[in-house]
């Protein structure tokens, strides 16, 4: 039992280290870009490699048409409108392109593999958004409107998963293509 309770206050002062780190007045601007980036990065990696990890293509086609269309939205609008950065390295800000595309991600995994893969996908998600402000590289309004455009890519392109209809995507020296599996 002691033992136990050592290692129990050893991970209690581990965590209070690692929080006292993370607070913001330690993290740089550059380091919340970085975190950003790579939580951003986990979560589209997340959305493709899941579903490919399972065999299920289709899953697989749908998250990476959820991302391409946050991706294409936000280009778009940012090519389109101008505004300057917080930082004021670009005119580039609206709307955030790593939330549009997190948030398209968590969606993506949320809507095919229901709550237990998208709770943890949001709040990571979530997380970008938070860190790009942070960051100084957008505006609070920048990042609801990435996440905006990220949630509906998801919630327009990804259906929960259905054994009954497959997609199989092949490919041989002559041509490629997608066939389609049903089950009645």
């Amino acid at each position: 039992m002691k033992r136990q309770g050592r290692i129990l206050s050893g991970w209690g002062l581990v965590g209070s280290c690692a929080l006292a780190l993370a607070h913001p007045a330690h993290a740089s601007d550059k380091g919340w870009d970085d975190a950003a980036t790579i939580a951003r990065d986990a979560l589209v990696v997340a959305a493709l490699g899941v579903p490919v990890a399972q065999g299920d293509w289709n899953g697989a086609l749908q998250a990476g048409g959820s991302l391409a269309l946050a991706k294409g939205a936000t280009y778009i609008l940012k090519e389109s409108i101008h505004e300057q950065r917080p930082d004021k390295s670009d005119r580039r800000s609206f709307p955030s392109g790593h939330t549009s595309v997190a948030f398209a991600a968590a969606a993506t995994l949320e809507n095919r593999y229901g709550w237990k893969a998208g709770l943890p996908a949001h709040i990571a998600a979530a997380f970008v958004g938070v860190a790009r402000v942070q960051a100084d590289k957008h505006h609070w309004h920048d990042v609801a409107a990435g996440a905006l455009i990220g949630e509906l890519s998801g919630l327009l392109l990804t259906r929960k998963r259905n054994d009954r209809v497959q997609l199989f995507p092949w490919a041989e020296p002559s041509g490629a293509g997608v066939a389609l599996g049903m089950r009645f």
